[in-house]
């Protein structure tokens, strides 16, 4: 779906970005976007983590196997 985007594509969403939200707010959108992609990374990191940090979180038979739950 995305994969047929050309330059001029982008051009006009570009533009259309900058009529909706104007050229001097643009900075600060750009601004909050960043910083929640930087939040989103770090709490998707600290979950990785977490789950490694646990192991016995998961029931193990004794055949070594992880029982399934049907």
């Amino acid at each position: 779906m995305l994969g047929n985007l050309t330059g001029i594509h982008l051009l006009i969403i570009l533009g259309i970005v900058v009529l909706l939200f104007g050229a001097t707010k643009l900075p600060a959108l750009a601004k909050g976007l960043g910083q929640s992609l930087n939040i989103f990374r770090s709490e998707i990191h600290a979950g990785d983590n977490k789950k490694s940090a646990d192991p016995a979180s998961t029931p193990v038979t004794h055949d070594g196997t992880v029982p399934s739950h049907e």
